[in-house]
Parts: C-alpha cells; structure tokens; sequence
C-alpha cells in the first residue's frame, strides 16, 4: 500500500477515509454499487489529484471531491 505524505506528516489514512467517504456519497448519485464506483474513481483524473499531496486536494471536503468527480465523468 502507498504511503502518502505533505511537509513531512503522514497523511495516508486520511487520503484512504476521504476515499472511502467520497466513494459512498457517489454510490448515491450514481444509484450503483460501492465497487462499482470505487473502481471507476480509481481510473479518474479527481482521484489522481487526491492523491498527488502538492495538489492538497486531500484536504478538501468530500463532497468538494465528489463534486469534482461528477464534473469530470459528466
């Protein structure tokens, strides 16, 4: 599993719980399953920003990121 980590403090379970918060409150937009969206997040532009720390999208709501997520698939 990567590490995740910004101005030397380990972020990782906090990308993992945004992740997570973001993929259940997508469930309910996209009437589909919690894998199903999890992986589709997994391939998207949005989570590729979460995870790059300098873009400090981490640190944004979840529903911020949700919210880009539906911009980017729409």
């Amino acid at each position: 599993m990567p590490h995740y980590s910004f101005n030397n403090q380990d972020i990782t379970i906090d990308i993992l719980m945004k992740v997570e918060e973001v993929t259940r409150i997508l469930t309910t937009f996209l009437h589909k399953s919690f894998d199903e969206v999890l992986g589709a997040f997994y391939k998207s532009k949005t989570f590729a920003a979460l995870k790059n720390t300098e873009s400090c999208m981490w640190a944004e709501s979840s529903q911020f990121i949700a919210d880009e997520y539906m911009r980017e698939i729409c």
